[in-house]
């Protein structure tokens, strides 16, 4: 039962990285048709001059290829050696939810300090992760 809950977490991280796709897509199409960016700079993804908003949800898309690609790999691990605790599933749900609480103030007011902190939370989740797989694979706990 705990690995569809797990599942659950990881379809949810999936969800978010798509969903910033199609916010990045927007904001991107929405500037080059009002012209604030080149159509060309496309080609080369030469965006150095792009308005922020679009910059910012660029970052935030690409965020979502650092951090949870360790997320989803101590995942699929855990998933793997049938290795899924209680606590690992916390730990995974903990980190979902602080990177969508993450890439909403990124893509929102920016806050620097709370992004920072959600972004200091999720790794610490993430790190727990790897902890309790370690131990469960190694105690069997």
């Amino acid at each position: 039962m705990l690995e569809k809950f797990l599942i659950l977490a990881i379809f949810a991280q999936v969800i978010l990285t798509y969903g910033i796709l199609v916010v990045m897509g927007r904001r991107r199409f929405s500037a080059a048709k009002q012209k604030l960016i080149q159509k060309e700079d496309f080609a080369t993804m030469r965006l150095e001059t792009a308005p922020d908003h679009v910059r910012v949800a660029d970052r935030s898309f690409i965020n979502q290829f650092e951090i949870p690609v360790l997320f989803y790999v101590a995942s699929l691990t855990a998933l793997s050696l049938n290795a899924v605790s209680v606590w690992f599933v916390a730990f995974s749900c903990v980190f979902v939810i602080t990177r969508f609480a993450h890439a909403i103030i990124h893509l929102g007011k920016n806050t620097v300090i709370v992004r920072y902190r959600l972004f200091l939370i999720s790794c610490l989740m993430n790190l727990l992760q790897w902890l309790c797989l370690l131990f469960t694979v190694f105690v069997g706990i």
